[in-house]
């Protein structure tokens, strides 16, 4: 019997695939599930598993490009595979044939052994998300896994969540490490009851295998001594689709480079890792110049390096680039003389913390002078709404944290209602988290004002980009003593600029100046934020 294998729904946009690599040759025996090609879309790069196990038949060649649920190839089921028996009859006379026998066994075991298969899909994380990076597998293809065991580390745009597995048994990855799919793809296969039945057909296969080296007198191990891996396949060695490429930008040879993926095959993680070790070249001796003529030789090694972009990397790119093309961006600028607030810490920091068990830092009184301000100024709380304004009357402040996978802005609910100790205590949990990769969706959304602080990293100047679809941004800066008059005699005094990024489309300049005022006259008079005047 002919069983027909087409190509499987990859994802909901992906309407076709290209052929990246057979991983098995026409006419080849195939067992149920076994890898037989690579298939690549425009987002990523997916496994073809066997349907059945037979003889393969190809149809469509490498490199063609065909429709999703096109016939691919065909497996010519049981009937098919008949010859391969055959051979060991042919020698039964001369006393060969008794190996045979282990084998047949082990071939219904392993096919028998599989149970149910559960595919698991990409699960809906978030309204505003339709991808997802994989950012790290924490088991390998192959492994036995345990049912809400967490098997994988997805990430978004806006946060990581963890994976776990729907089912006990076997798992098989079809996503792999890096690559970025749609929610509602498939990412693995968890083989219900797999691993027991699968480990016994392997220990058959390598006892077959020892019982066939004694009868041939040939040690089995040379081949796998000869290139240096351990179980050489027909994938040892061999780099995916990807790997290829990077490996082909960094001029390395794949024999050059160890792979740890299935069967030993080349990992992109494994190009991205890979070194170049050969010594360079020697370039073929050139035409005698003179030595004035010579162009002096580049010093120094000019190497490059290539990284994809993460997926929140990608995302911050474009939503930048869409305010900038979608609002009206104007900054306005002032500065504060922070000599008051820093007295203050200075007094009182000691008993804030022994009180509170939180440090008391310059965010918290920013944060509620902004508070002020936004309900004087409800303009630059606001939001457009295509041709509506949306008035807020309660202040969600953003905070921009700079985390190890980029600019995160996670929100301080209510920040109008909270006390100096609370807002610094959401301040410090929440840049924990961000920090941890550990934010929620939920605590990334819904904010009406975003605060920035440049100042941390030595910023003395900035235009700060709107966070859409807010109206406005607040950017703080680095504290400098600089020379300043006051009541006609010139001080020395702790200067802070501060920089409003508003849309002006919403926002006029009698608003966002006179905001900024405001909050100017909260931080350097900070009685104000005690009495609220």
């Amino acid at each position: 019997m002919s069983l027909e294998v087409k190509v499987p729904a990859v994802g909901e946009s992906i309407t076709e695939v290209t052929i990246a690599q057979w991983l098995k040759k026409d006419g080849d025996r195939v067992e149920m599930d076994e890898v037989i090609a690579e298939l690549e879309s425009d987002k990523a790069t997916f496994e073809l598993p066997a349907e059945g196990a037979g003889i393969l038949r190809i149809i469509a060649q490498e490199g063609e490009t065909i429709d999703v649920g096109a016939i691919i190839c065909r497996i010519e089921e049981d009937g098919a595979g008949a010859p391969a028996p055959a051979a060991p009859s042919a020698e039964a006379a001369s006393g060969t044939a008794a190996p045979a026998a282990p084998q047949q066994a082990a071939a219904p075991a392993a096919a028998q052994g599989g149970g149910e298969t559960v595919e698991m899909v990409v699960p809906t994380v978030g309204e505003s998300i339709t991808e997802v990076t994989i950012a790290s597998w924490l088991k390998n293809d192959g492994d036995h896994v345990e049912m809400d065991e967490v098997i994988a580390e997805l990430e978004s745009d806006k946060a990581t969540f963890e994976l776990p597995a729907e089912a006990s048994g076997t798992l098989q990855i079809v996503a792999k490490q890096g690559d970025t799919i749609e929610i509602g793809a498939t990412i693995c296969k968890i083989i219900a009851g797999a691993g027991a039945t699968q480990a016994n057909a392997q220990a058959a296969a390598k006892q077959d295998a020892a019982t066939q080296q004694v009868a041939s007198k040939q040690p089995a191990a040379q081949p796998a001594a000869a290139t240096g891996y351990g179980n050489q396949t027909y994938a040892s060695g061999t780099p995916s689709p990807a790997a290829g490429k990077i490996l082909s930008e960094k001029g390395i040879s794949p024999s050059d480079v160890q792979g740890t993926g299935r069967d030993g095959r080349i990992t992109k993680e494994d190009a991205v890792a890979a070194q170049k070790t050969a010594a360079r070249p020697a370039t073929a001796p050139a035409p005698k110049k003179d030595a004035a003529a010579e162009a002096p030789a580049a010093a120094g090694e000019r190497n490059q390096r290539r990284e994809k972009m993460s997926s929140l990397r990608k995302t911050v790119a474009r939503r930048l680039v869409q305010v900038k093309n979608d609002t009206a961006m104007l900054t306005t600028f002032n500065e504060v003389d922070m000599k008051p607030i820093m007295d203050i810490r200075t007094k009182y920091k000691e008993k804030f913390k022994e009180k509170h068990e939180v440090g008391l830092g310059f965010m918290s009184f920013f944060t509620k002078a902004c508070t002020v301000a936004l309900q004087e100024w409800p303009a630059v709380n606001a939001q457009i709404d295509g041709n509506d304004i949306i008035f807020n009357d309660f202040c969600d402040v953003s905070i921009a944290v700079s985390s190890p996978k980029g600019l995160v802005v996670p929100v301080i609910r209510n920040a109008e209602s909270l006390t100096l100790d609370g807002i610094e205590k959401e301040v410090v949990r929440l840049a924990k988290k961000a920090r941890d990769g550990k934010l929620s969706i939920e605590e990334m959304t819904g904010g009406t004002f975003t605060i920035t602080n440049g100042g941390v990293f030595g910023s003395m100047m900035s235009t700060p980009i709107i966070n859409a679809p807010q109206s406005a941004i607040l950017g703080m800066h680095n504290i400098v003593q600089r020379p300043v008059a006051i009541d006609g005699q010139v001080e020395i005094r702790p200067m802070m600029y501060l920089a409003l990024s508003y849309d002006h489309r919403i926002i006029d300049g009698r608003e966002s100046v006179s905001f900024l005022v405001r909050v100017k006259e909260l931080l350097e008079d900070p009685m104000r934020l005690l009495l609220g005047v």
